[in-house]
């Protein structure tokens, strides 16, 4: 069956087990990070971009980073950044100021709301983490499961496709809808 049309190249198409597997993992891809976000909403009224956002900071010296450099850490392009970072000031989480850099740039910076946040959801996160990723896997699985998407993810960024990658439109990683990664929205 060619659902393209004719097209020069031979379409190699997935077998009974690889469209298993593949079909396992596309439930896992949305899934995954829903769970999170609704875990994170749960134990602390954070996104789990949100989330991200403040850990991040959190580790960075003076808890501040340029926003270009955040939303590069985060693989992320800046006008999305900059919307949540907005969103976050409301909530009086982060601020921005004037790099101290060179006074053009501006620095995203972890107020003293921010730190509390993250210090109360962070538990409820790893948590999570650790019950839902760790403990049902044995070390030898998480050898496996590191090892595998490593390699997925460098095959993918050869191709520009990664977020973060060369010529890579990106978004954050709970909100892969279309809908969602639009920056009019």
């Amino acid at each position: 069956m060619n659902l393209h049309g004719d097209n020069s190249q031979v379409t190699r198409w997935l077998d009974e087990r690889e469209e298993q597997v593949w079909l396992t993992l596309r439930e896992f891809i949305w899934g995954f990070p829903a769970a999170l976000d609704r875990q994170a909403q749960r134990d602390s009224a954070l996104s789990i971009v949100e989330y991200s956002v403040l850990s991040t900071l959190s580790e960075a010296p003076g808890a501040r980073m340029r926003a270009g450099d955040l939303a590069a850490e985060l693989g992320w392009q800046r006008s999305r950044l900059s919307h949540l970072v907005g969103r976050m000031e409301t909530k009086g989480v982060v601020e921005r100021r004037h790099s101290d850099l060179d006074g053009r740039g501006q620095d995203v910076v972890l107020t003293d709301a921010g730190w509390a946040a993250i210090r109360a959801a962070a538990p409820g996160h790893v948590t999570f983490v650790r019950e839902a990723v760790f403990d049902t896997l044995t070390p030898a699985e998480q050898d496996v499961l590191e090892s595998a998407l490593t390699r997925i993810r460098a095959r993918i960024a050869e191709d520009g496709l990664w977020a973060g990658s060369a010529g890579s439109p990106s978004c954050p990683p709970a909100e892969q809808s279309l809908e969602a990664c639009d920056p009019e929205t």
